[in-house]
């Protein structure tokens, strides 16, 4: 069983082009983060990673599905996914995660010019959940631009989910740790030209032993075809080298 999470300003349909590659062979599981597409978002809730992954677990125990599961996760859903494999490890046999915006504190990065960068990335992330109207209207014509209609969502009705997962989860992580607790496989698969991925967070993480580095090329942020297509290698590739030893 594969269970995917998508990432923020999205929904299950994030993985469009990856379930029907899959579903032959896999019961596939795409979940709508709380807050967005069609889960709920509790007023109480201020969508730390912690709730996140809380309401992730309910899910899993009130469908009953079959563990240990392949966990995979974009974006922000990789993020969340790293946690939930951290907290729950019987759960999980294997862990995807795609173009996954890893950072460290701008105070552990030695190198000037990766630091200058994090930052970048941080004043950005501030600027756009502090700036409902213009994030909003930049959401919407890229949505048209690029006819995203079914993947990219910044509403009225997600917008606090949208902030403050950016802010808790996102900008005030803890995923290389996570990721060096994780005890199964991991799978990083990344665009050569995604934009949230930072260089030096990449190199600490591939460095590790139990983590394999997949790169794209000629793919952005997005889980576009490209992407899709190397996501299923990945995934199915323990499936295929146990076929061909039989």
């Amino acid at each position: 069983m594969i269970l995917l999470l998508h990432g923020i300003a999205s929904s299950a349909a994030t993985f469009a082009h990856v379930v029907p590659q899959l579903s032959d062979h896999y019961r596939c599981i795409s979940l709508d983060l709380l807050g967005f597409g069609e889960s709920p978002s509790p007023e109480e809730s201020n969508f730390t990673i912690e709730e996140h992954v809380a309401a992730i677990a309910v899910t899993v125990h009130s469908l009953k599905l079959d563990a240990p599961f392949i966990l995979v996760g974009h974006s922000l859903g990789s993020l969340l996914a790293a946690r939930f494999t951290a907290t729950y490890p019987r759960e999980v046999s294997r862990l995807v995660l795609v173009s996954p915006p890893i950072y460290v504190p701008a105070s552990q990065i030695g190198d000037p010019l990766i630091r200058a960068r994090i930052g970048a990335y941080m004043r950005a992330y501030e600027f756009l959940r502090t700036n409902k109207e213009f994030t909003m209207a930049t959401v919407d014509t890229l949505r048209r631009l690029f006819q995203l209609d079914d993947i990219l969502d910044v509403s009225e009705h997600n917008w606090r989910a949208f902030g403050l997962s950016l802010q808790n989860c996102i900008e005030q992580q803890t995923t290389v740790s996570d990721i060096a607790a994780v005890r199964v496989p991991i799978d990083v698969v990344y665009g050569s030209l995604d934009q949230f991925i930072a260089p030096g967070t990449m190199r600490i993480i591939e460095q590790m032993r139990h983590v394999t580095m997949h790169k794209v090329e000629a793919n952005d942020h997005l889980v576009r075809k490209r992407l899709a297509r190397r996501l299923v290698q990945v995934i199915t590739a323990d499936r295929e080298v146990a076929a061909k030893n039989k």
